[in-house]
This record gives C-alpha cells, sequence and structure tokens, in this order.
C-alpha cells in the first residue's frame, strides 16, 4: 500500500504503523512502502514473517519463539587480570626461575671444589690474592649491567650469556676465597647454606605473612649493618666479626625470604616479580644464597 502526504507533518510521509505483538506476534503480512519527502526515495519493507526483536518478551507472550534468552558469553575474563595471576605463567615462571637457580648453584659448587681439591690451583690462588680482588671487581661491574640494563637481562641469549659469565666469576671469587678455610669448613657451610635456603624457600611458599611490604625496612637494616662493617674493619675483634656475621645472615635470611615471595606473587603479596624477568629474580636468589654461604662460612671458620 503506498501512502503519501507530503504536506503533512513537514513534507515526510506518516511513519510506519506501530507494532503490537498481540497482533501480530509472528504473522506474516504484506510489506509496507512509504515516501521520504518530496524527492523519489522510498522506504520498502518486503513482505516476509516479522520477529519481534526489540521485546522478545513481548513475542514469547503472543506464542512466538524465545530465542533471544540467553545472555551472550563474557569474553573478558582474564583481561583485567594480570599476566603474573594466571597459574600457566606464574608455574612457568617459577619454573625457570629455579631451574636457571640449581644450574647456577651446581657451577658455582664445582668451581669451589676444584679450587679445594686441585693442589696447584689452590696454591696458585693462595699466592695470588689479586684474583680474588678482580672477580670482585668483575661481579661489581655484571651485577651492575644486568641491574641497569633491561634488554640485558630480558633480551634472550643475551641474558644467559650475562647470567653465565656473571656465574662462573662468582664462582671464581667464591673459589679464590674458600682457599683460606678448611676444606671441611667450607663443606659444612655448603651443607648448612642449602638446609637454611631450603627452610626459608618453604617457610616463604607457606607463610601468610607479607614480606614484600618490607622493602624500606630491609634497606634500612642493610646500610646499618654496612656501618657495623666499618666499625668492625676498625675494632678487628674475633666476637665483634662473629656478630657482625650472625647479623648478616638475619639479613639475607630475611632477604631471600623476601625475593621468594616476590617470585611467587598472589593475592597475599604487596609486590611481585614480572613474568618476564625470571634472570633477575634467579639472580637476586643467586645472591641471596651467595651471601648467606659466606657469612656461614665467616661464622664456622671463627669458631672453629
Amino acid at each position: 500500500m503506498d501512502q503519501t502526504n507530503s504536506n503533512s507533518n513537514g513534507g515526510y510521509g506518516p511513519y510506519p504503523p506501530p507494532y503490537n505483538p498481540q497482533d501480530y506476534g509472528e504473522s506474516s503480512y504484506t510489506g509496507v512502502c512509504y515516501q521520504v519527502g518530496k524527492g523519489n526515495v522510498a522506504v520498502v519493507s518486503p513482505p516476509g514473517t516479522y520477529d519481534n526483536m526489540v521485546h522478545p518478551e513481548g513475542a514469547a507472550a503472543a506464542g512466538g519463539n524465545q530465542q533471544y534468552g540467553e545472555a551472550p558469553p563474557d569474553y573478558s575474563y582474564g583481561l583485567e587480570d594480570s599476566g603474573f595471576s594466571d597459574a600457566a605463567i606464574r608455574r612457568g615462571f617459577i619454573k625457570k626461575v629455579y631451574l636457571t637457580l640449581m644450574i647456577q648453584l651446581l657451577v658455582t659448587v664445582g668451581i669451589i671444589c676444584s679450587f679445594l681439591y686441585w693442589d696447584t690451583l689452590r696454591k696458585w690462588a693462595w699466592s695470588n690474592y689479586w684474583f680474588s680482588y678482580s672477580m670482585m671487581a668483575a661481579v661489581l661491574v655484571l651485577i651492575v649491567a644486568m641491574s641497569c640494563c633491561d634488554n640485558l637481562r630480558r633480551q634472550v641469549p643475551l641474558n644467559f650469556i650475562a647470567l653465565g659469565l656473571f656465574t662462573i666469576a662468582e664462582g671464581l671469587m667464591l673459589g679464590s676465597v674458600a682457599v683460606y678455610f678448611d676444606a671441611e669448613a667450607v663443606l659444612w657451610a655448603v651443607g648448612a647454606t642449602a638446609l637454611v635456603s631450603f627452610a626459608l624457600s618453604l617457610f616463604a611458599m607457606q607463610s601468610k605473612w607479607d614480606f614484600t611490604a618490607l622493602n624500606g625496612s630491609l634497606w634500612v637494616f642493610a646500610w646499618t649493618l654496612f656501618s657495623f662493617a666499618l666499625l668492625c674493619a676498625i675494632l678487628r675483634s674475633q666476637y665483634v666479626y662473629i656478630v657482625y656475621a650472625c647479623l648478616g645472615t638475619l639479613l639475607f635470611s630475611l632477604y631471600l625470604v623476601f625475593d621468594t615471595q616476590l617470585i611467587l606473587g598472589g593475592k597475599h603479596r604487596k609486590y611481585e616479580v614480572s613474568p618476564e624477568e625470571y634472570v633477575f629474580a634467579a639472580l637476586n636468589l643467586y645472591l641471596d644464597i651467595v651471601s648467606l654461604f659466606l657469612l656461614l662460612l665467616q661464622i664456622i671458620g671463627l669458631c672453629r
């Protein structure tokens, strides 16, 4: 049917008749053709079955099918969370960190044993004390480089090359230091370090206490211990050295728990490490364990 009335409604034809689901439902109609304005533009609604898509409940009341009752699936799940909240990414990150740490520790222990049981190397390190200081300088340079350069610790294979060089330099430094102690004392220190590190790691995994919020307190404790080290260098007392070594062991034990919880993350942690920083996370744990080893070795050596 053709409905044209250019004089009413500003020259526009009447609007299409309102749809009433009580009257139509899903019934067929012959279509509507109406003219828009004074031109030749016409809107044609072809005949066919009309479904009420705006108010499906009306169509259902009129006897039609309810085909729009279910809401669309939610595709936003997980978008609001960080990548570290994903359990699979988290497990993979932890595996990378501890596998890298295990390789570092095995290489380090092997280098220390070569200094302890290879007499030629032991005597050479004993007579060339400059080697220990040169390795200390190399270790410091590599630590600063890996801490300040993001690409160096994230880009493969540069991160593994830098970490391998650091591990070898650290092992050489520890081996050159271990020659000044008895082999039995060094082995006791290795065993004590392994036991303490394992126990503290289990505690960090099971504890609900958030040590990641103690970053500022640990930093103040570290600078206080550094000032106490200057006092030890002036007094040169064995008992003061033992107290310093015990305080240092306490500090790096807290740091080991702190770094472990940074790696584990979770809802009970204030801070957490990004999954891309697995090399840097392994480096932090390695430094904590090595510092514990040196302090425990000092305690054992002073108490013997």
